[in-house]
């Protein structure tokens, strides 16, 4: 069994297809088809059912696919390891953050730890809380960005806080609570909002101060996008409640503060068991030596 064997695996597990699989690895179909066939033999079961409208995965291939990402992943640690031992931080960085990060300017400091070390191939994913910190503790990210109510703590993983801030209210310039300097969750209530899916550790934060407080309110439209968010509250669709300190990154808006608003933290989370060279090297930009 050969690295080469168990890239091509995965490639065309990821694309469905043998043809857009040697695209990306660059090689001719026939030898990568060729490799797959000979990794089946050896291992006595067919890890894709071939038709001709479409590639995918057996039993056996969904099996063996998780162990075949740790070998590659395996592989590459072992040459930052080696790497970085002569003085040389190389490998891959993979990166997740909510979309309304605003304890760290992102592009700033990846731009800054790309002129540092421009052998790390650096990726960068968008996702909720909850799941950046499950797939943290899996290592397909290597470090990731949150924001979570005061009352939570991110678990299974290893963190740092960053910021603390208040959230705020955001609606339309036309809005009747635009001339307002201040207002309540009482009030907020009576509103419809636009807010992030429940469940997620973003929608929580509002969720659990207006149930604390004994209210109830009307979220007509759940966006997964602070952007788009932005745009709805804009239109007169709604209100919403964001981070004091993000709200300037839109436009548009009027903000409003809110006497008993919720808090949130924002923390950055890493694996407390395999730490690259690149994800130490990236911590230590932000001043993180744990």
């Amino acid at each position: 069994m050969e690295l080469q064997q168990l890239r091509y695996v995965v490639t065309v597990a990821e694309t469905n297809s043998f043809t857009r699989a040697a695209e990306r690895c660059l090689v001719v179909q026939s030898a990568l088809s060729h490799q797959v066939a000979r990794l089946e033999r050896e291992l006595g079961a067919r890890l894709f059912e071939r038709t001709s409208r479409r590639v995918r995965l057996t039993p056996a291939g969904a099996a063996f696919l998780p162990a075949a990402r740790q070998c590659l992943d395996a592989a590459e640690r072992a040459k930052a390891e080696v790497a970085a031992a002569v003085g040389e931080v190389r490998g891959r960085l993979a990166v997740g953050l909510i979309p309304t990060v605003a304890a760290v300017d992102i592009p700033g400091t990846l731009r800054e730890f790309h002129q540092r070390y421009p052998h790390v191939r650096i990726s960068l994913r968008v996702g909720a809380s909850e799941e950046l910190v499950e797939q943290v503790g899996q290592g397909a990210i290597e470090v990731a960005f949150l924001g979570l109510p005061t009352t939570a703590r991110p678990e299974g993983v290893a963190a740092h806080e960053l910021a603390r801030d208040r959230l705020v209210a955001v609606v339309a310039p036309d809005h009747p609570l635009a001339g307002e300097a201040e207002v309540d969750l009482r009030r907020l209530a009576a509103e419809v909002f636009v807010d992030l899916p429940a469940g997620t550790a973003g929608r929580a934060q509002s969720d659990q101060a207006f149930a604390a407080a004994g209210l109830v309110r009307d979220v007509a439209f759940e966006v997964t996008n602070a952007d788009f968010l932005a745009r709805l509250v804009v239109q007169g669709l709604g209100v919403a409640m964001l981070p004091s300190a993000f709200v300037p990154q839109l436009t548009g808006l009027v903000t409003v503060e809110v006497t008993d608003a919720p808090a949130r933290v924002e923390h950055v989370i890493w694996s407390p068991v395999t730490r690259t060279p690149a994800a130490i090297a990236f911590l230590d930009l932000l001043g993180i030596t744990g």
